[in-house]
């Protein structure tokens, strides 16, 4: 695995996997832009959609396993974790922020 092309969050997430082989960990894939046949094609294995050369940016949910081999691709660029956002439901009452 290469650790370069992962960020922080997703480093930690993968220490904390149980199953290498299942799919649990969303990640944006960042990639060169302009992929060849081999490129999409093991992307395509792995689960991601809408993989067309000239988009750079792919979303999926891999598994310990394809992110490392992922990692060692030399198109891609680097791996960064996607998590889900919250709402805050909490409203701040701008009169009691004053000076």
């Amino acid at each position: 695995m290469n650790y370069q092309k992962l960020d922080a969050a997703l480093a930690t997430a993968l220490s904390d996997v149980q199953n290498s082989e299942e799919s649990s960990l969303g990640v944006f894939i960042h990639t060169e832009p302009v992929l060849d046949s081999t490129a999409i094609a093991v992307l395509e294995s792995l689960g991601v959609s809408g993989v067309i050369s000239g988009k750079d940016i792919f979303t999926a949910t891999l598994s310990q396993n394809a992110i490392s081999q992922l990692s060692e691709q030399s198109w891609v660029k680097y791996l960064k974790r996607s998590q889900q956002l919250r709402l805050v439901n909490k409203r701040i009452n701008i009169g009691k922020l004053g000076v």
